[in-house]
């Protein structure tokens, strides 16, 4: 039976763990490191981060006092300004996480209109061979994003984090990377601070569970094959968090879920997205 220890294998053959501890947005060190120890506490081995949420360093510290370095998986990844400098960029997160390797770097955005994610993706590259980074990949990047930089260097990203939550639910996407097999994790898996959209569609299906509404939605994206990384800074959510693997959705579940998909979208387009 899954359990918190359960992991999906990539397709270089690493195994990522279904659930991770989200950062983003955690700016003071000391609800950081609440969060990161109430995590691994709990049993967490996976935790998220990147070089614009200005955290790396917190991390690292959390994971020397707390963690154990060589039993976690961390991910960071590749800010927009850095796209032509990647290999110092890729140096500093590593001397702020206080570590010789990631096993997972992400290109943060394609930031098209910069017109670098290529050169960026071809940086990343060379960092994987180099064996600093376990597996590579990106992160809001859309179909075309994808085969252009697989076209230009016939690489394929091992993940791809996006959006994704019940009200959008990135079908389309899933179906391509699922078909080229690139792992897929959801950010924001909870509806990024909007969860009084989605509570009341939910409500029953918890209630026949006997779960919290945010339970029954990770136990969603992990019975659709994501990775998910929930953020939390309150130790009792990020214990509730984990609680996913003690039952199943069921077919009718299942497709209650799917029909709340609205399309709605909370963070930028990344063809749009200007920063």
């Amino acid at each position: 039976m899954a359990d918190i220890r359960t992991t999906k294998k990539l397709s270089n053959g690493l195994e990522i763990p279904v659930l991770g501890l989200g950062v983003w947005r955690v700016e003071n060190e000391d609800d950081l490191r609440t969060s990161c120890k109430a995590a691994l506490d709990e049993g967490y081995w996976h935790i998220d981060t990147a070089a614009v949420y200005g955290n790396e360093d917190m991390v690292g510290r959390a994971v020397a006092d707390y963690g154990n370095r060589k039993e976690l998986f961390l991910t960071t990844k590749l800010w927009n300004a850095d796209h032509a400098n990647a290999e110092a960029a890729f140096e500093k997160s590593l001397k702020n996480l206080q570590t010789d390797y990631v096993d997972l770097y992400l290109i943060h955005w394609p930031a098209p209109k910069n017109g670098k994610f290529v050169q960026a993706w071809k940086s990343m590259v060379e960092i994987y061979k180099s064996g600093r980074a376990k597996a590579i990949g990106v992160s809001n990047f859309h179909k075309h994003h994808i085969e252009k930089i697989a076209d230009a260097t016939g690489v394929v990203p091992h993940m791809n984090q996006v959006e994704r939550h019940p009200l959008y639910q990135q079908n389309k996407l899933a179906a391509y990377c699922a078909e080229t097999g690139i792992a897929l994790t959801a950010y924001s898996p909870l509806g990024s601070g909007h969860m009084g959209d989605i509570t009341p569609r939910i409500q029953p299906i918890a209630n026949k569970h006997g779960k919290t509404v945010a339970q029954v939605i990770l136990r969603w994206h992990f019975q659709g094959g994501w990775i998910l990384i929930p953020k939390s800074i309150k130790p009792q959510r990020v214990a509730e968090n984990a609680k996913i693997f003690d039952f199943e959705l069921d077919d009718a579940d299942m497709a209650a879920m799917a029909a709340i998909d609205s399309g709605i979208k909370y963070l930028p387009d990344p063809d749009e997205a200007n920063f």
